[in-house]
């Protein structure tokens, strides 16, 4: 199958969003890692006075992890899937939460603008048709000195971690997502993955997109060398969050 791309992907996330949830409370770790890949970004004062944006946030859980890690921060939170969206909608949120139905490629029309202190990206740029696009979208929203988080899954390149993460989604994760009517889209999944670039090639497309101070950490548990966070920076004046 060729990868779900633009309105037929986002279709196809209205329809899990139902069962979403439920899949991700099935991996060991996943609320976890999203908060650790938050910490990394090194946001001070519990995010007191920056604005933040959620790039991708699906039913919340990326949103949920931002606001554990920084309770103080606006965040503004977006996808493109409806679906998942009235679902992270429906969650209750303190104050400084807002949601926004907009493709990652069209958040102007939406009424997304910066500059925004940090943005945040869970399991998005793979699913992305042109990357490198979102990435400039992305530099422009941010301030000078603001910080990017990317937490995706990205093979480390070793034979062994790319067989790994196909033993878990053919052998776990699209027989279930099949029973629930969802089996093309954790196809995808499957194929997003082992198409998208490396942990080394995101570096470097990060880099080639204007950022410094670009790092890529590992996530522990058995995502090791399948799931990492990248962090980076958009150069300028005011390169330290601290205010």
């Amino acid at each position: 199958m060729s990868l779900l791309r633009d309105e037929e992907l986002a279709a196809a996330f209205d329809h899990a969003s139902r069962a979403y949830d439920a899949l991700v409370a099935a991996n060991p770790g996943y609320h976890a890692q999203l908060r650790r890949s938050v910490r990394r970004l090194g946001l001070p004062g519990h995010g007191a006075g920056l604005r933040v944006l959620d790039l991708g946030c699906g039913t919340g859980a990326s949103t949920a992890a931002l606001r554990s890690v920084l309770p103080a921060a606006e965040v503004t939170a977006v996808d493109a899937s409806a679906g998942m969206l009235r679902r992270a909608a429906a969650k209750p949120w303190a104050e400084g939460v807002r949601f926004v139905h907009a493709p990652a490629e069209r958040l102007a029309g939406a009424g997304v603008r910066g500059p925004f202190d940090a943005v945040f990206a869970a399991y998005l740029f793979r699913n992305v048709g042109d990357p490198d696009a979102v990435l400039g979208t992305v530099r422009a929203l941010l301030r000078p000195g603001g910080r990017l988080g990317v937490h995706e899954f990205t093979l480390s390149g070793r034979r062994a971690d790319r067989a790994v993460w196909t033993l878990v989604s053919r052998g776990f994760v699209q027989p279930v997502a099949s029973l629930l009517g969802d089996g093309p889209l954790y196809r995808h999944l499957w194929r997003s993955v082992v198409e998208f670039d490396t942990a080394g090639a995101f570096e470097r497309r990060l880099r080639e997109a204007g950022f410094d101070a670009v790092r890529a950490l590992p996530l522990p548990g058995w995502q090791t060398g399948i799931t990492h966070t990248f962090v980076a920076r958009r150069p300028g004046a005011g390169a330290e969050v601290e205010r």
